[in-house]
């Protein structure tokens, strides 16, 4: 199970909510930002949650999903995911198939 903070991805879902439906360069850079000063650790826990958002891990693949993210990271963090079309969509869908409400960790925030 993740290690992240609900509240970081929620923040997350958030900023990329709003540079994906803004389309604003401003809004991309401020997601990329916020994820650059993330540790290691949680933007790749990030990267987990959006695969496994996207069904390309299973939840119960978590310990892989985090591993092959460790193993697979070649560029900044930040940037392959502020280029993830549907980010939003896959850390929401990732959260609640790891039982964590999204909807509740973005209320929190509010």
């Amino acid at each position: 199970m993740p290690e992240i903070h609900p509240d970081i991805v929620a923040q997350v879902i958030l900023l990329a909510r709003e540079a994906e439906d803004s389309g604003s360069s401003t809004a991309r850079a401020e997601l990329s930002a916020f994820i650059a000063g993330l540790t290691e650790d949680d933007a790749l826990a990030l990267v987990a949650i959006a695969w496994i958002g996207r069904e390309s891990f299973a939840p119960e693949e978590w310990d892989e999903a985090l591993s092959t993210a460790r193993d697979e990271a070649r560029s900044p963090t930040e940037s392959y995911l502020a280029g993830l079309p549907q980010l939003a969509g896959y850390l929401e869908d990732g959260l609640e198939a790891l039982g964590i409400s999204a909807g509740e960790a973005e209320e929190d925030l509010m």
